[in-house]
């Protein structure tokens, strides 16, 4: 499992919640327009905080225009430029994501936020030893960050180092015990790694701490199947896939760490009929509930 970074939580404890709307009434000027630069930081910021809210709301199309114009109104305020690269990797632009992290990091070299959004950009685009160089730079600003030791942790994984990725992981559960993603990533090594008992101590111990966890839940639910046991293996495969049908899909288990030896065997229990039907199911009703309500003419 990969993890992004809330931009939106961060730009709160960075203080742009607090930005002050600018001065509504303006001066007329009959031939020369005064330009005060402060103002038009008020303003910038104020888009920022507008953008900030558009993101919240999934808005990211209205979101983008007001945090670049935020940024060219505000040059100087490194919040400004990390808005606006923490939406361009929400919306996929990973080449767009760094940039405007670059020029945020040059304007606060020693923020770790902007070092970890800047890891978490560099691992979307799959250039993970830059990943590894910024999450890095950033634990050394701020050691105790599990969402970052977590994030380094992926990003070693990806790279084959996988003593350093568990040493990771390990570090962000003596964080936080209860932070199951990082349990369930030590299952998935050790599952690569032929070690089937150990990797399902490891679901065993995320589904303790969240019971309603697909992930883990499918996890163990494919070493199940694989091992025989194929009756326990459908329970729990059709469970986890009735909280989470994205489960389903192989390239999604992929794009969350799921290893070569995991995905053959997670092929074998998705063509079971049963858990076919599950999927079908739960994609009926999510499209359902996504789809708009029809209200008849009276």
């Amino acid at each position: 499992m990969p993890s992004r970074k809330s931009w939106l939580s961060l730009l709160v404890i960075l203080g742009l919640g607090s930005v002050a709307p600018p001065a509504l009434g303006q001066a007329l000027v009959p031939h020369t327009l005064q330009l005060d630069s402060a103002q038009l930081e008020r303003q910038g910021l104020s888009l920022a905080q507008e953008a900030a809210q558009l993101a919240q709301f999934q808005q990211f199309e209205m979101a983008v225009p007001r945090a670049r114009l935020a940024t060219q109104l505000a040059p100087k305020n490194y919040m400004a430029w990390f808005l606006l690269g923490g939406l361009y990797l929400q919306t996929n632009k990973y080449n767009e994501s760094i940039a405007a992290l670059n020029k945020a990091q040059a304007l606060a070299p020693q923020n770790p936020s902007v070092l970890f959004a800047m890891g978490s950009a560099h691992f979307q685009k799959g250039n993970y030893k830059a990943a590894i160089d910024s999450l890095q730079a950033g634990l050394k600003l701020k050691p105790n960050d599990k969402e970052a030791l977590f994030d380094l942790g992926n990003s070693y994984y990806k790279v084959g180092q996988l003593p350093d990725a568990i040493a990771q992981y390990d570090k962000a559960i003596a964080l936080d015990k209860k932070f199951w993603p990082a349990i369930n990533n030590i299952g998935l090594i050790q599952y690569e790694q032929g070690n089937i008992d150990e990797a399902m101590e490891q679901w065993q111990a995320a589904l303790a701490v969240d019971k309603q966890a697909a992930e883990p839940q499918l996890a163990m639910a494919v070493a199940l199947y694989s091992q025989g046991e194929q009756t326990r293996g459908l329970q729990l495969g059709t469970a986890a896939l009735k909280i989470d049908s994205r489960y389903g899909d192989l390239e999604f288990l992929r794009q969350n760490l799921w290893g070569d030896r995991l995905l053959a065997d997670t092929k074998k229990l998705l063509a079971n009929p049963k858990i076919q039907a599950t999927i079908e199911e739960r994609q009926e009703q999510q499209q359902q509930e996504t789809s708009p309500i029809q209200i008849s003419p009276q």
